[in-house]
């Protein structure tokens, strides 16, 4: 069984640490500590850290990856929902359970939502709350703001 390989990758919210092997990205997390983007990227993430790299340049709005995320049924569900939520929108929180066939769901969706393994590429920064609030985000408020101006750049009007 091959094990889960592992590469750094600077972006400009902090470094992505990328996991995965031959059966898939298993998880894309943010970390505070500073590492440079690894010299020697393993095969099987190199696609990864190619697509997290045109994203953060603005010329990729979809990824096209093999994931394999860990988690429970109902939290892979909640995950495969968030890969609905096209670049540039955002859903709120009932919006993401009604979809899912349960309003009532909604503490249940953000908890999944906030298990996330796959940093941006599953976009649970895209949900927010029903007030319009940009609650709940565990990389931090700060890079939810960030990501969410990043798609949608035509909410920052110029005035001169």
């Amino acid at each position: 069984m091959e094990s889960n390989q592992t590469t750094y990758y600077k972006t400009p919210l902090g470094t992505a640490k990328i996991m995965g092997d031959k059966n898939g990205i298993s998880a894309v997390t943010v970390i505070d500590n500073s590492f440079e983007t690894s010299s020697e990227i393993p095969e099987s993430l190199k696609d990864c850290v190619q697509q997290l790299s045109e994203y953060f340049n603005g010329t990729r709005k979809e990824f096209n990856l093999k994931l394999n995320p860990q988690g429970t049924e109902f939290q892979k569900r909640v995950w495969n929902e968030l890969l609905l939520v096209p670049y540039g929108k955002t859903r709120t929180y009932s919006e993401q359970s009604k979809k899912l066939g349960n309003i009532k769901a909604i503490r249940a969706v953000a908890s999944a939502n906030g298990k996330n393994p796959i940093w941006i590429i599953i976009p649970c920064h895209r949900i927010i709350g029903t007030d319009g609030s940009l609650t709940g985000y565990a990389g931090g408020i700060w890079r939810k703001k960030w990501l969410l101006e990043h798609e949608n750049p035509s909410n920052q009007q110029s005035l001169f």
